[in-house]
């Protein structure tokens, strides 16, 4: 794991929490501002989810960078755990992706309608099957920047960020932007 930069506060309400690792940093430094692959923001349906799209499409419009909108659908559970049931032993899986991606591209079209109009840049809505945790780190390998936001819920909640902001502040491979809710949301 690389050397820790510490946490930045952007100015501007809400206030986003930056987490950026040297190790993240430089293996992107060979490339150049045409080489990035853009923004990719993750969206489950919650608030906190909502107001972090909202942050990623002002980001993507700031840099003129393509935005990913990455929704998980999550696997079935099997005897062993989540992830170890095989996908074409369970074909509602494929249909729980497609319902998420669907209600997902509703949700954006609601939120560029909210902001009035598209950023200057292209924005896709890409759902997968999976852990949320994971599919968001592994996203992170080709992102320019990962967004997601705080939910707190759980054990967490008193530090403002939830179990799989944590994972993938921890584990990703880019910077991350953590958006918390504004202050009347909590």
């Amino acid at each position: 794991m690389g050397e820790r930069r510490p946490c930045r506060r952007a100015a501007g309400p809400p206030s986003v929490i930056m987490e950026v690792r040297q190790d993240s940093l430089s293996s992107r430094s060979a490339k150049g501002v045409t080489d990035m692959p853009g923004i990719v923001v993750g969206v489950d349906g919650s608030e906190h989810s909502r107001i972090a799209l909202d942050w990623a499409l002002d980001e993507a419009d700031l840099r003129k960078s393509p935005l990913t909108v990455l929704t998980v659908s999550p696997l079935v559970t099997g005897l062993y755990g989540p992830g170890y049931a095989a996908a074409d032993y369970f074909p509602a899986e494929e249909e729980g992706r497609l319902q998420a991606e669907k209600a997902t591209g509703q949700l954006v079209g609601e939120a560029i309608e909210r902001r009035g109009g598209s950023p200057g840049a292209p924005v896709t809505v890409h759902a997968v099957n999976g852990l949320a945790a994971d599919e968001l780190i592994n996203a992170s390998a080709d992102a320019d920047l990962l967004v997601i936001g705080a939910r707190g819920a759980g054990g967490f909640a008193r530090l403002g960020v939830g179990s799989v902001s944590t994972q993938v502040t921890h584990h990703a491979r880019c910077p991350v932007a953590v958006v918390p809710a504004p202050e009347a949301a909590h």
